[in-house]
């Protein structure tokens, strides 16, 4: 397949990427990286900030550094609370008026230990449409339907008591074709599980590279994930917990891989892009590697024909997707620790003191066009759906709409 020419590779490669289908409508926002997993959405997002952007804003009852899920108008967020952070909370929140629908409270059965700038409710819940699945650190997994009844409870630190980190775990759930994947991994006893979405029981279990990592898995194609780690990609049929194939090129394991269509931009010797055959064992094709394009604690996005990183040192870089050449580079405000929200022209980034910066773009630059501070501490990554972003501070959930809609 990849012995071709550079003409035909080039249509090859442009095909893969106009053939992705979405997962969910773009009024979701299913999980951590989006729909799409590219962080992306045909949503419109604000084209100007200011105190008419917020459509609503609430008090959150715990902390968290989960990205809001949103499916049919409903926002699920969720919170740890209490002097241990040991009482669990989900929280089912409408998406227009901000009323709170239902919430849902348990307690920690695993260990609450993590670094104070983290959160147990640090992975970012996920759904099929259906149900929501919730994961803390402390190695508590919920499944509840969209009314907030619950449907199965496992408490994972009681099959697997040796997982944890003193700095907490972070990794974001994914769910595609009926089975929910989970990728625990740190310095003790590593490991990824392929869950049953309607029962809770395990499908398969795959021991994994005893390393802490706080990157999440990433659904490829229906049925198909990628789990990053240390080590590169692996690439697992959710069906049986199989490899499909593997890049050992090293990775990351702070921010995630995100894809567009059949190419996935690893952050891996900066940023790497591979283009892999959905229906074949053969490793993926590495269309190039930038050092230029090394992203810090923000993942990757990608939009259109440009993939985004935002540097340790706060620079916003726009690559190009087929070459992986620098397209412009733009200083925004720092520190970050959430991953940007990007829209047609568009790119919302929020950094750690709160302070949105708006970007407009096209091929040749960048511009920094507006800006708001919520004057409140952010290190969870938005969401764009139901018409708006919602972004979480420390103490609220806010909804930004664009004010000329």
């Amino acid at each position: 397949m990849y012995e071709i020419n550079r003409c035909l590779h080039v249509a090859c490669f442009i095909a893969l990427l106009g053939s992705a289908a979405l997962v969910q409508g773009d009024q979701s926002w299913p999980s951590f990286q989006g729909p799409r997993g590219s962080g992306a959405t045909t949503e419109r997002l604000p084209q100007e900030l200011g105190e008419k952007n917020i459509s609503w804003k609430r008090m959150l009852p715990g902390y968290g550094l989960s990205t809001p899920v949103v499916h049919s108008n409903k926002v699920f967020i969720t919170c740890s609370s209490g002097p241990e952070q040991d009482r669990l909370r989900v929280l089912c929140i409408d998406g227009t008026k901000g009323q709170s629908l239902w919430e849902r409270q348990f307690w920690a059965t695993g260990r609450t230990m993590c670094h104070k700038k983290t959160s147990v409710a640090a992975p970012t819940p996920c759904t099929d449409g259906e149900r929501i699945y919730a994961l803390f650190s402390s190695n508590d997994l919920v499944c509840l339907d969209f009314e907030g009844n619950l449907i199965w409870l496992r408490g994972i630190t009681a099959d697997y008591p040796n997982v944890s980190n003193s700095l907490g775990m972070a990794s974001s759930l994914v769910v595609t074709d009926g089975v929910v994947v989970a990728q625990v991994e740190n310095d003790s006893e590593s490991y990824a599980i392929g869950i049953d979405a309607e029962t809770g029981k395990n499908i398969w279990k795959i021991e994994r590279e005893k390393s802490a990592n706080w990157t999440s898995p990433l659904v490829l194609s229906p049925g198909l994930v990628g789990l990053q780690s240390k080590s590169g990609i692996d690439a697992v049929d959710t069906a049986d917990g199989h490899f499909l194939w593997k890049y050992d090129g090293g990775a990351s394991t702070i921010p995630s891989s995100c894809r567009k269509g059949n190419v996935l931009f690893v952050p891996s010797k900066g940023l790497t892009a591979l283009a892999y055959n959905l229906s074949s064992q053969k490793s993926p094709k590495q269309l190039w590697s930038s050092s230029r394009l090394s992203p810090g604690t923000p993942s990757p996005v990608v939009v259109s024909n440009t993939v985004f990183t935002i540097s340790r040192g706060d620079v916003l870089t726009a690559g190009d997707i087929e070459t992986g050449e620098r397209r412009w580079q733009l200083r925004l405000k720092g520190p970050f620790s959430a991953t940007p929200v990007v829209s047609e022209d568009t790119l919302l980034a929020v950094n750690e003191t709160g302070l949105i910066q708006l970007v407009h773009f096209d091929d040749e630059q960048g511009e920094l066009k507006d800006t708001f501070h919520l004057e409140d501490e952010v290190l969870a990554s938005p969401a764009i759906a139901a018409g708006g972003v919602f972004l979480r501070s420390n103490s609220r959930l806010w909804k930004l709409v664009d004010a000329k809609q």
